[in-house]
């Protein structure tokens, strides 16, 4: 049995249709996806970011607009007696993208730097700069070194190896929030009733057990900021300098001390309005190689004065400035969804 020749016509015009429908809401959904680079629900922290007044990012006066300088970013890493790992960790970093060199400084003073050995591995696609210190001094790493022609610093410890697809992600989310410290590692103060501030850890807790933690600080072991921060630092009070010599400990206390006052300044003819010196992003593969280190040099986290003395800082600097700027956030930002709230029910 033959079918007629309209018949097929109408069958054809049936099927066009929906494939013709199926297009056009593809089409469509398409249109309204974030661009590729806001991953994780960048989009929605760029709309935020953007709603903010340009005149508080600490990024005016760029290298230039569009500038190489914009889309990179430099790795600054201090050492002291950890030379096996180190090599370790400039081979993993390598493999970053949009890292367009890495300083190295070298506080292991009248010692020969490794940068003969490490060249005769070569070629390597990221240059390594070694800046020799003359003392070895904890504040050694917040100098404005000439050689940094980025706005993004990338900041980390000589122990800490992080992931690549965490060190891509968070430094998409400092473009974002590029007057803020973005890193891994989150603290606290803690007030007693009579004024006293001691130091004390964020833990991320269970929503269904617990209300959650908040966080007042990110450490700047692990962590992206402003090039000109370095700056901003250098330009602290001298007591603050002479606290972090002290000590030989509390650098990256006093980074979120100052950090947080600069971004006071906007907002104090308005009234007091805060904002939290740093933005928590939530490491996948964050690793600590301190027990790979041959030379059994250990972190001064290990002595028992560690907490204490950032305790004493804490209230020393409080002290120093005459008031306490930090503020805290619970703001978490992960590459597994939207950003969160670390670990509340609630935004309050």
């Amino acid at each position: 049995m033959r079918i007629p020749r309209w018949c097929m016509g109408l069958r054809r015009t049936y099927l066009v249709w929906p494939i013709l429908l199926i297009l056009l809401v593809g089409a469509a959904l398409t249109a309204l996806l974030p661009p590729a680079e806001d991953q994780g629900g960048l989009a929605v922290l760029g709309v935020l970011r953007r709603a903010t007044s340009q005149k508080e990012k600490p990024a005016q006066g760029h290298h230039g607009d569009s500038t190489e300088g914009d889309h990179k970013f430099t790795i600054i890493i201090q050492t002291y007696n950890r030379t096996d790992i180190l090599l370790k960790i400039l081979n993993h970093y390598q493999a970053v993208p949009h890292l367009q060199q890495i300083i190295i400084v070298w506080n292991n003073v009248g010692e020969q730097t490794p940068l003969k050995l490490w060249n005769s591995l070569g070629p390597h696609p990221v240059p390594v700069v070694f800046k020799e210190q003359t003392s070895n001094r904890m504040r050694n790493r917040l100098q404005p070194f000439p050689e940094i022609d980025t706005d993004a610093v990338l900041m980390l410890d000589d122990d800490t190896l992080v992931s690549v697809p965490d060190i891509s992600f968070a430094f998409s989310v400092w473009k974002q929030f590029p007057d803020q410290i973005v890193g891994f590692v989150p603290r606290k103060h803690v007030s007693t009733p009579g004024g006293v501030y001691s130091y004390g850890s964020f833990e991320l807790q269970d929503p269904e057990m617990a209300g959650g933690d908040k966080y007042s600080m990110v450490l700047i072991g692990a962590a992206f900021f402003h090039h000109r921060y370095l700056q901003l630092f250098q330009d602290q009070p001298q007591a603050v300098h002479a606290l972090v010599d002290e000590t030989q400990n509390c650098d990256d206390i006093a980074m979120n001390f100052a950090v947080a006052q600069y971004l006071r300044k906007p907002f104090q003819s308005i009234g007091s309005i805060n904002k939290p010196s740093g933005v928590f992003v939530k490491p996948v593969d964050l690793r600590n190689l301190e027990k790979e280190a041959s030379s059994g040099y250990q972190g001064m986290w290990h002595r028992p004065e560690h907490l204490l003395q950032r305790s004493y800082c804490l209230n020393r600097l409080t002290q120093i400035y005459g008031f306490m700027p930090l503020c805290f956030s619970n703001l978490m930002v992960s590459q597994f969804g939207f950003p969160s709230y670390a670990n509340h029910k609630t935004r309050g």
